[in-house]
């Protein structure tokens, strides 16, 4: 077996420099360490994170940590230990969980509670620590590794890096302790934006990273860290000393698979189809390339970039037409329309992305909605839309509800490149087209994956899947997709009976077909890997539109153990150790990834300097901002204004005189009611503010009597002598009136927004 790595010239660590325990004027700030050891056995990677902190402070503390895990990864566990107590979380809704972790601090007693806030966003807080106490939290998780061209890809994230916070700020208190305000667009905003280090201080996180290797009986023949220097010994790969939580690690695992099937004897199966050796006769493509030119993609990364855009032009033939369309805040194409792919054509295109350079924003939605209009075309011809990006957006849920039902019907690669890569959303955006994302950390790294790219560009060997043999529990199987070269048909679900399994497609539009014999393995991570992928399916069918499928999300979470966005883990201690709720509360900065520029302005891209604090933490539990998953994010021709903070709005569209249905507002007027009856005492300003957003929403209408009445009432709240009771006791009357609400999530109401509750 051979190990390879970086030179280690390259991968020298700067003393001066590092994230958590850092001097500030009260102390050092509360993350000490970071503890990662993973169990890797064949193509499954049981993974245990543990985070430490300590209270430097001479008051009670809550601590706020926002970090990142494998966007595949399913967290099956959650433990807090101080003071030689173990307390072991328990899933449960998102909202009870957070009832119970704020009572718990109302109490005195410590808590620790995690939460997903996108498939590889997480947060911890963890409240109540005494003065010079330390605290730990576990995570335990099981993920996939991803298979292709014989090797198995190990990747776990250390940084969530910024991201590009697109829509007007919105109203009221944030969700988050963020630096980045909440918006219409990423009404969360401050939930996944945590402040960023400038260079140049002291004392990093004391990082620990080992990984045991197992193949699983088959031949191991090199492991590669592409961005760490390791050290191996004994099946043990370990990260020397000193290194920063700034860039992903990436370990390669070459060895060769075979096709097989699986059952853990308890309903769950996972099959794994090795592509066979064929052929295949694509059609003509009509194809459009979207390369992003934001300032995230500043240095090496535009490089790769337009060398991987330049690339993906050069799989093109006369029979092709295409599109080449850079973007940052504006979207700028190579030629007009879509041109045949001819020398002449691809000359143009290249010559036009060798002048492309980062500057501005990651508007991402026009870019994909001008490809999507030029690939609205005629029949006859495939369809393929490919992104090259850091994948670096806050608005993933927005773009997946405005663009999603698309996607789906044609063909998407992604092509990201960063050390601490969005790998989530490009993932879900490859999945939706039943493409392939591929992820490029480092120049190294680029040409290996141009290759991999090149073909897979092409068409797929086998497409039309489907599976037979097993005797399936509907609706639990993963999507199919299509079986391209270099790159295993995986498929998890549930199913009642079965030995065999049998799959089905089409190659080269002839049938085509593999039967495989099935075996029981003693593996419990298989049921919590199909969970978490199961999960992350309908979370996506969710963000584009099936609101209804809310339900049965949180039901298969809890059922299986598995977190998601609309669960978490929450952990309380029974002894009190306080007398009331932490005295001090700090959100933990994290470092600059690895290869991006400093900016000339510490706010570009939502960075903040240790010079300038950060907003308060969100004190307002229980009234945080609408949006996400459950905001009605609208476009151009959308039937209402486009969501602010909860039911507020930032920008109302312009209101026809037509009249129109309450009922097209009643959400906004349901969230409208849920926040009101949330406030701890009637509040002026707020009361004020309604007022203006309830006006607007009666002129939307064409006028409303009552809500325009309400509304001239409750404006009146900032005049002296106001009488702030009576007028929020007559806005809750009008509006449960109005709404036919008799609290949150009863009646006619709709459910608050899943991060909201508590």
């Amino acid at each position: 077996m051979k190990i390879t790595s970086l030179e280690p010239a390259r991968c020298v660590p700067d003393p001066d420099a590092g994230l958590g325990a850092l001097r500030t004027e009260r102390g050092n700030l509360p993350l000490e360490s970071v503890d990662v050891h993973a169990a890797i056995s064949g193509l499954i990677a049981g993974v245990e994170v543990a985070q430490g902190f300590r209270n430097p402070y001479d008051v009670t503390l809550e601590a706020t940590y926002v970090f990142p895990l494998p966007d595949r990864a399913a967290v099956t566990g959650f433990r807090m230990e101080a003071d030689d107590r173990v307390v072991e979380g328990v899933l449960k809704e998102r909202g009870q969980a957070r009832a119970d972790y704020d009572r718990a601090l109302r109490e005195g007693r410590r808590a620790a509670i995690a939460e997903e806030d996108r498939p590889d966003v997480f947060t911890i807080r963890v409240g109540n620590i005494l003065p010079g106490e330390r605290v730990t939290v576990r995570l335990t998780m099981s993920q996939p590794l991803p298979y292709e061209d014989g090797a198995a890809t190990f990747r776990f994230p250390l940084v969530v890096a910024p991201r590009y916070i697109p829509g007007e700020p919105i109203d009221g208190p944030p969700a988050g302790s963020g630096t980045a305000p909440d918006t219409g667009a990423v009404p969360d905003a401050s939930r996944i934006t945590p402040p960023v280090l400038l260079p140049g201080f002291p004392n990093p996180v004391r990082l620990s990273l080992s990984a045991d290797v197992d193949a699983a009986g088959l031949e191991l023949r090199e492991l590669a860290s592409s961005l760490h220097v390791v050290e191996e010994e004994n099946g043990t790969v370990r990260l020397r000393p000193g290194e920063r939580l700034d860039r992903d690690f990436i370990l390669r695992l070459s060895f060769a698979a075979s096709t097989s099937l699986r059952f853990d004897g308890a309903g769950t199966f996972a099959l794994f189809v090795v592509p066979p050796e064929l052929e295949t006769d694509r059609q003509p493509r009509d194809l459009v390339l979207l390369l992003d030119r934001s300032g995230s993609m500043t240095g090496w990364k535009m490089v790769a970039a337009r060398r991987a855009a330049a690339r993906i032009v050069d799989t093109l033939t006369p029979r092709d037409r295409f599109a080449v369309l850079a973007f940052d805040s504006v979207v700028e194409e190579a030629f007009e329309g879509l041109a045949e792919g001819s020398d002449r054509n691809r000359y143009r295109a290249v010559e036009h992305l060798s002048r492309v350079d980062a500057r501005g924003g990651t508007e991402l939605l026009e870019p994909l909605r001008r490809a999507i209009a030029l690939l609205d075309g005629e029949q006859g011809r495939e369809r393929v839309l490919v992104l090259v990006t850091d994948g670096q957006v806050g608005n993933e849920d927005q773009i997946l509800e405005l663009t999603g039902g698309a996607l789906s019907a044609m063909r998407v690669h992604t092509v990201g490149i960063d050390r601490a890569v969005n790998a989530g959303f490009l993932g879900r955006l490859a999945s939706l087209g039943a493409g392939r994302s591929e992820l490029v950390e480092s120049e190294d790294r680029l040409d290996a994956a141009m290759d991999q790219i090149h073909r897979r560009i092409g068409a797929p060997l086998v497409t039309d899947l489907s599976l037979k043999g097993l005797d399936v529990e509907p609706g639990t199987v993963t999507h199919l997709g299509s079986i391209f070269p270099g790159v295993p048909l995986r498929v998890y679900g549930r199913c009642r009976g079965g030995s065999s399994a049998t799959v089905r497609g089409l190659a080269s539009g002839a049938p085509w077909e593999e039967r495989v014999t099935g075996a029981v393995v003693d593996n419990p991570a298989l049921r919590a890997v199909w969970a978490r992928a199961h999960l992350r399916e309908l979370e996506d069918r969710y963000a584009m539109g099936e609101r209804e499928l809310e339900q049965e999300i949180v039901r298969v979470s809890l059922d299986n153990g598995v977190l998601c966005r609309f669960t978490a883990y929450v952990a309380a201690d029974t002894r009190q150790v306080a007398e009331g709720g932490p005295e001090h509360q700090v959100i933990q900065p994290v470092e600059l990834p690895s290869g991006w520029e400093q900016p000339a302005s510490p706010m570009a891209f939502g960075l903040a300097a240790m010079s300038s604090p950060a907003p308060a933490p969100d004190t307002f539990t229980g009234i945080a901002p609408a949006g996400g998953f459950a905001a009605l994010l609208g476009g151009e021709d959308a039937a209402a204004p486009r969501m602010a903070r909860g039911p507020m709005f930032a920008r109302p569209a312009p209101a026809p005189r037509a009249m129109r249905s309450l009922d097209t507002v009643k959400p906004q007027l349901v969230a409208e009611l849920d926040r009101l009856k949330a406030l701890p005492a009637p509040d002026a300003i707020y009361l004020a503010d309604l007022g203006s957003r309830l006006a607007t929403l009666s002129a939307y209408l064409g006028g409303h009597t009552e809500l325009a009445a309400l509304a001239r009432e409750l404006e009146e709240a900032g005049r002296p002598g106001a009488d702030l009771g009576a007028l929020m006791r007559r806005a809750v009357e009008v509006l449960t009136s109005l709404t036919g609400s008799s609290g949150p999530g009863e009646g006619g109401g709709q459910r608050r927004p899943f991060w909201k509750r508590a």
